[in-house]
């Protein structure tokens, strides 16, 4: 097999997709290999559960008294989770019915992974599921924007073994644009830049060629290339601007709004707001035009905090952040009086055929790899 594009959602390598018979080019110097983690966290999130740890191809529990701070900064570290952040009692997950695992891990902190790790014959042979190690990692984020007016615009960068690189724009667009989006919690994508909009990174340029089909969780989950794979400069690294408002509890272009403030998701009261302001707002979505604000009982209430600005809005911005704000003099204003809002609605996404635009530029473009 060669240029195999894979989702990452797929149950079979051979779901993906390749080509086949003797079409390839590569010597045995091109074959591929992968590292698994052979730990996992049961139960709760990638980043959090009851740690099971793979041996003789069995996946085993691990008892909380032969367990400590340094092997779970190594757990952490080798999911990609970041550091742990609390070691949790066996209320928190599903006991499980696994096999206790009866060595006992040693590790120092500083090991990359739990195999690298010594380990030795517990003492602790009556250990019960009442007591496997439920652990916490801090799951940080793998992505981010650098060099935009808010940490929702920027270049895009992505943590990758220990160190952030950029990302090349070959086929970068607006799908790959509203992962980034989701991933970072700033709302609809507005824009999917390239050319260094946002200035040239420094460092490894990570992934070319991603392919999301605007789904995925995170960016990792999209397919590319592979990692350090592209014939990119910095000057061709990508960018994103998302759109800090979003309309929660209707659709993508209807709901109550919300804006993105200090990090935070706050209502808008509806007292400050008036038609220009809806038109950017609109604007800002790719929704068309405002239709109608409607009354408190179209959506839910919500239980955000109300935010204190007064939004100014000439009508002709191209972003809620570009309009003037001043304090707003609404203070009592309560969730029955949050703006709730109706855009006419306008595609965002050309649904294209991502993957068959990816085996063209596999065996077009990057036979070179």
């Amino acid at each position: 097999m060669r240029s195999v594009p894979c989702t990452g959602s797929e149950s079979a390598l051979k779901n993906c997709g390749a080509e086949g018979g003797f079409k390839y080019d590569c010597g045995p110097a091109g074959d591929a290999g992968l590292i698994c983690s052979g730990v996992r966290l049961v139960g709760g999130s990638r980043c959090s559960g009851r740690l099971e740890i793979l041996h003789d191809q069995t996946w085993m529990s691990v008892c909380d008294t032969v367990f400590d701070q340094q092997d779970a900064e190594v757990v952490c570290r080798e999911l990609d989770c970041g550091a742990p952040v609390q070691v949790l009692g066996a209320a928190a997950f599903d006991k499980g019915d696994t096999q206790m695992w009866t060595q006992e891990i040693q590790c120092r902190g500083n090991e990359s992974q739990i195999p690298l790790c010594e380990a030795s014959p517990s003492h602790e042979n009556n250990c019960s599921h009442e007591y496997s190690v439920e652990l916490l990692c801090a799951d940080h984020v793998n992505v981010r924007l650098v060099g935009g007016h808010s940490r929702c615009a920027g270049r895009v960068e992505v943590l990758h073994r220990s160190q952030w690189g950029t990302v090349c724009d070959d086929y970068w667009d607006m799908a790959d644009a509203a992962v980034v989006c989701r991933e970072l919690d700033c709302g609809e994508p507005v824009d999917a830049l390239s050319d260094a909009h946002f200035g040239p990174g420094t460092g490894p340029i990570w992934i070319s060629y991603v392919v999301c089909t605007g789904s995925e969780s995170t960016l990792k989950n999209c397919g590319t290339t592979g990692w350090s794979k592209s014939n990119c400069d910095h000057n061709e690294d990508a960018g994103v601007r998302c759109s800090e408002v979003r309309l929660v509890g209707g659709s993508r272009c209807s709901g109550r709004l919300e804006i993105l403030h200090d990090q935070t998701w706050m209502s808008v009261c509806d007292a400050a707001f008036d038609q220009q302001d809806a038109e950017v707002v609109c604007r800002e979505l790719d929704c068309g035009a405002p239709v109608q604000v409607l009354g408190a009982a179209a959506f839910d209430k919500g239980d955000t905090q109300m935010w204190t600005q007064e939004i100014q809005c000439r009508g002709n911005e191209s972003q809620i952040h570009l309009c003037p704000t001043s304090p707003s003099y609404e203070n009592n204003c309560s969730q029955e009086n949050n703006v709730r809002l109706v855009c006419a609605g306008k595609s965002w996404i050309k649904r294209e055929r991502k993957r068959e635009t990816l085996m063209y530029v596999y065996n077009t473009v990057v036979h070179f790899f």
